[in-house]
């Protein structure tokens, strides 16, 4: 039993063994983990209810199962190249997204590897690439359907859920330094919860967060989300505060570029901008100088290209606009609304005009009776816009684009009046966070670890330099699992 200090609360308002912060998929693992052990269990929500989920509620709703941990091995250690992660974390999450599928299926779950996607593998010329294998649950791919299993697997059993009700801070031994529960709060009422055995941070990471992207993002002066808007960096500053190490910080599922206006919380993607989608008309992407700098239409991998013979983030000279001709502002809508992923299209389901009209009197959408007078709209040197537009319809002649050997769209911009929306980088997620072990313990700069403290998903990912597609998800099952089953086989301390 643990003395009291001066700093613990007098009076403790909620209690449990098992204290979950955040409900998406590492929240449901850690949870449904520690509860089947026998913890009793409580799960704090930042969101209201019907916007909780996090991230995983609006993602593709792929999570990875590799099919041999010791190709899962190699193939981490190829993805985290020169940011080399620690070897026991390696193996312990090799093995444990071996048993993504087998654990779900012994819940009730429906596997089903994808059939109508592409295979999936990011980075094919890996070693041990051939083990990624796309899953999702029950028959079809996509629109919520494998993160209402988690949330059904969580609600069938006692487990309470409190919404709009974010952890704010962790209450820690002044002396022991053990982390004895938190204070949670709704609204201006605050209130203390008591973890017997322990807290699992699974609250997101700082994609939301505009002051952490410009302290720890390289290369965007602002970045917006197309994940949950309320994903903030809540557990870094709670985990830093009681002596943390972070690590990933600069690692991100990103950029792309999309619309961002202040009516909407989260961002837009544009369809012209899709790798595989092709709509009749001239589009190109141009920074402030109104130069190109990429190819539009080129499938990053989450966000880096190659550069120079090594992956990067995608280079966005902000402010950057797509500009466009009539043709293709006629050809349908920019925005595919379609509910499939995203946090726009599924829980904002914002309501896109279908020939782009409303977007245009809103002022998302500018235009102008030439490329001059359209710069000027946009602040931008007319003479060197029209010269890049030139020199695109010319690539466009010649049928091959001289600058970035662009495949897709190769339309010129021809037909007035013309049109720009301004872009912003965006993502879906970040990767860093508060370091853990392989125990999912949070450790301090030294690698030990905070006790009785323990993380789980996107907050503090494993992911430190290449990301392969549903392994968020993936991993949020895994050290969701490793961190809910070492939480509650911690000694009570009171």
């Amino acid at each position: 039993m643990i003395e009291h200090a001066r700093s613990l609360p007098t009076h403790w308002d909620l209690e449990a063994d098992v204290v979950v912060a955040g409900f998406g998929a590492a929240g449901f693992a850690a949870s449904v983990t520690a509860h089947d052990l026998g913890a009793n269990v409580l799960i704090l929500e930042k969101a209201p209810e019907g916007q909780h989920g996090g991230n995983t509620r609006v993602a593709g709703q792929g999570y990875l199962n590799t099919s041999a941990a010791e190709k899962a091995a190699a193939y981490l250690r190829a993805l985290c190249g020169p940011y080399a992660v620690p070897e026991p974390m390696v193996q312990v999450w090799a093995e444990e997204m071996c048993r993504n599928n087998d654990w779900l299926a012994s819940l009730g779950g429906d596997p089903q590897e994808h059939q109508h996607q592409p295979v999936g593998i990011e980075f094919p010329d890996l070693p041990g690439a051939d083990c990624v294998h796309k899953f999702h649950d029950g028959p079809t791919y996509g629109f919520s359907y494998t993160w209402k299993l988690f949330e059904r697997l969580v609600k069938e059993r006692p487990i309470p859920i409190l919404y709009e009700t974010p952890a704010r801070e962790l209450i820690q031994h002044d002396v022991s330094k053990e982390i004895l529960g938190l204070r949670a709060g709704r609204g201006e009422k605050s209130f203390h919860v008591k973890a017997r055995r322990a807290v699992v941070l699974t609250c997101g990471g700082f994609e939301n967060n505009q002051e952490m992207i410009r302290n720890y993002l390289p290369g965007v002066p602002y970045c917006y989300t197309s994940g949950s808007p309320y994903n903030e960096g809540d557990g870094i500053t709670m985990a830093m505060a009681v002596g943390a190490d972070l690590w990933h910080m600069n690692n991100y599922a990103g950029p792309s570029m999309a619309l961002k206006v202040p009516q909407v919380r989260t961002s837009f993607s544009m369809q012209a901008l899709h790798f595989s989608k092709q709509m009749a008309g001239g589009m190109i992407v141009v920074g402030p100088d109104a130069r190109r700098f990429c190819d539009e239409k080129y499938k990053t991998r989450h966000g880096k290209v190659p550069v120079n013979g090594r992956w990067a983030p995608l280079f966005t000279p902000c402010p950057i606009f797509m500009i466009f001709d009539h043709t293709l502002f006629a050809a349908g809508p920019l925005y595919d609304k379609h509910p499939s992923h995203g946090w726009t299209q599924i829980v904002e389901r914002y309501d896109w005009s279908p020939d782009n009209s409303a977007e245009l009197a809103n002022g998302w959408i500018k235009t102008a009776d030439s490329l001059p007078a359209l710069a000027e709209v946009l602040g931008l040197s007319p003479a060197a816009l029209v010269d890049t537009v030139t020199r695109w319809n010319r690539c466009c002649d010649a049928e091959h684009d001289a600058e970035f050997g662009r495949k897709l769209m190769l339309e010129p911009i021809l037909e007035k009046p013309f049109y720009a929306v301004e872009l912003s980088p965006s993502m879906l997620n970040t990767q860093g966070g508060p370091r853990r072990n392989e125990k999912g313990q949070v450790v301090r700069p030294d690698g030990t670890p905070i006790p009785r403290l323990y993380s789980a998903g996107e907050l503090g990912s494993i992911y430190s330099y290449l990301y392969q597609g549903t392994g968020n998800i993936g991993e949020c099952l895994a050290f969701g699992r490793i961190s809910g089953r070492n939480a509650a086989a911690e000694t009570p301390w009171l």
